[in-house]
């Protein structure tokens, strides 16, 4: 297998880092047409190759794309293997509105979220929606899906409501993580396209209603060998089982040292609506691994024996039918990394974001982890590495344990200890942003030539300038539905009911007209308090647009602007539930929500 080869280029022409997919085409180019036909088919990916300069001179390296995670097995005495790969099988969420309504709705045209808009009646409180039958026109959506996507290659099979009324999820089988990036990417865009079809639109915004769930991306991530071998399966006795334990420690370890680059992966104006808001994981990255991994990994900490624990057993009620063992690693919906039984499920995700970003730094992150325990491993004696293994993992259950939290990740308790733990809480992207150009981050993605220098730093302007785009168009959205259609809607129902106390007094003079009055001077003061608001958030905006430097820029939109926005919905959506729906300018949540 080859392990690695390194040749000094010498060229009359300047090279760029980025010079080296030239040379992959090259190499490929010398392959045996058959054998490059297999690799591209089978999906293979038997090395890497990058370019690299070192003291003016440059080198092409050509590794195995797999060669840290192939070393350590080789260490622990698997010869068998040559390759790894990691898998992802991406879960996604999504809104289907009616088209015609969504057209009335110009936040949503926009922005892709509603700005404003009052609660309808009814929420997701009954959950008769995530356990009901799927309606006729959503089952005639999703069946047309599955038939575009298999005709692509893609493998969707899992289909169901999600919590929120008009609210769904598509989950597709596993593939390896770049197969499974492109699937899902391709997904996005055949969902709205057969949405179109159906006189629907399918809303893919992480937030796009107030008060009921957001959706997200459930990103489920696992190594498998070339042989078939689920790296990070722990079979039945996780304690005898080095493989997984190494492993998995070395995962732990990752999202430990990289939680703030994992925190980036996920980060943007949409997402940072949902995290924290006891509909999803917060934002601080924490590791669930269940009862019995966490006693495993505590008696081996302590150098205990571990007596492991019998299958409990689920009481179902009915004793004529069969009890059910219960999964020990449980399914914990308020972690952000959880460990569900033989995959890591990374939940921080939004659902309209790419699942590259999150996989590129999970995956460098444990390469550099399990690289780091190979190079402990590599000169210890056969006969004393039984011990030297036990030690290195016993070693960093006790560095990281801090970032293993089997709770409930939506209290304010857990934010408090994880703040004693030390771990990242980076509530919103400019928060998070300014991590990804730390030091440590910059070394780790150019270590494994990912990103260069300049690429991760192109990457922070990018991200922070796309931000505040986005709340910038957010803020003149809102000011224009509010100003120009929302206020006149106010205006002419309180001219309305003026009327109407003015034509009840000529016909019975005496008769009374309290409730109009009421009526009027409540809307007035709403209309005043909007009108304010209006004023401030466009002086605000103009501001933060004026601000040059893109974290300050970020900063203000995020800290000023969306508060802003906050504080002028609260008076809207005030209004809205005294005005009739014919004088609204827009479709309600109760429309959009339930008309599907």
């Amino acid at each position: 297998m080859l392990a690695k080869l390194e040749l000094k280029l010498k060229c009359e022409k300047e090279l760029t880092y980025q010079m080296s997919s030239l040379f992959h085409g090259a190499l490929m180019e010398l392959l045996p047409e058959k054998y490059a036909d297999y690799l591209h088919i089978s999906s293979l990916h038997p090395y890497a190759q990058h370019l690299e300069c070192r003291e003016g001179n440059w080198y092409w390296v050509i590794t195995g794309l797999n060669k840290e995670a192939v070393k350590i097995l080789r260490l622990l005495g698997n010869t068998e293997v040559k390759h790894i790969n990691t898998t992802v099988g991406p879960e996604q969420e999504y809104f289907l509105v009616d088209k015609e309504l969504y057209k009335q709705r110009k936040d949503l045209v926009f922005c892709g979220r509603t700005l404003i808009g009052a609660p309808a009646p009814k929420g997701q409180e009954m959950e008769d929606h995530y356990f009901g039958a799927l309606k006729p026109r959503v089952a005639a959506y999703m069946h047309d899906l599955d038939v575009e996507l298999w005709k692509l290659g893609i493998p969707a099979k899992t289909k169901h409501n999600e919590v929120a009324p008009a609210q769904h999820e598509l989950a597709p089988v596993f593939d390896t993580t770049n197969v499974a990036v492109d699937h899902n990417q391709l997904t996005m865009e055949v969902m709205k396209k057969v949405a179109d079809k159906h006189g629907l639109v399918c809303l893919l915004h992480e937030k796009p209603f107030e008060g009921i769930n957001g959706s997200g991306k459930h990103n489920n991530w696992s190594m498998i060998t070339d042989t078939g071998v689920n790296i990070l399966d722990p079979g039945k006795t996780p304690a005898e089982n080095t493989q997984f334990l190494i492993f998995l420690t070395a995962v732990i370890k990752a999202v430990d040292e990289y939680a703030d680059v994992l925190r980036i992966s996920v980060a943007s104006a949409g997402n940072d609506h949902r995290l924290g808001a006891n509909e999803a994981p917060p934002a601080v990255v924490s590791v669930f691994l269940g009862d019995e991994l966490t006693e495993v990994l505590k008696s081996i900490e302590n150098d205990e024996y571990f007596a492991g624990s019998r299958a409990v057993q689920m009481d179902i009620g009915a004793k004529v039918l069969p009890h059910f063992v219960k999964d020990n690693t449980d399914r914990n919906r308020t972690s952000p990394f959880a460990f569900t039984g033989n995959k890591f499920e990374f939940r921080m995700l939004g659902s309209e974001a790419s699942v590259a970003n999150p996989n590129i730094i999970l995956n460098t992150a444990v390469a550099e982890c399990v690289h780091q325990f190979a190079e402990q491993l590599k000169d210890v004696p056969d006969d004393k590495m039984d011990d030297a293994i036990h030690e290195l993992i016993r070693k960093t259950i006790t560095d990281h344990k801090r970032v293993i939290f089997n709770g409930n990740g939506y209290t304010d308790e857990w934010i408090e200890e994880a703040e004693k733990r030390g771990l990242y809480n980076l509530k919103s992207t400019p928060d998070a942003l300014p991590q990804w150009i730390a030091d440590k981050n910059i070394e780790l993605f150019t270590k494994y030539h990912i990103f260069t220098k300049e690429e991760i730093e192109s990457r922070y302007e990018i991200w922070l300038e796309t931000y505040s785009k986005i709340l910038n168009i957010e803020s003149n959205t809102m000011v224009e539905m509010v100003q120009k259609d929302f206020l006149p809607s106010v205006f002419a129902y309180i001219d309305k009911v003026a009327a109407t106390a003015v034509a009840k007094k000529s016909v019975v003079s005496d008769v009374s007209t309290a409730s109009e009055g009421k009526l009027i001077k409540e809307l007035s003061q709403l209309a005043d308090e909007i009108s304010t608001g209006l004023e401030t958030l466009k002086a605000d905006t103009a501001k933060a647009l004026a601000t040059e430097d893109p974290l300050a820029n970020a900063k203000a939109y995020q800290t000023v602007v969306l508060s802003d926005m906050d504080e002028l919905r609260k008076s809207v959506d005030a209004a809205e539930t005294l005005i009739p729906d014919a004088l609204l300018p827009y479709p309600t949540y109760d429309k959009l929500l339930f008309s599907v």
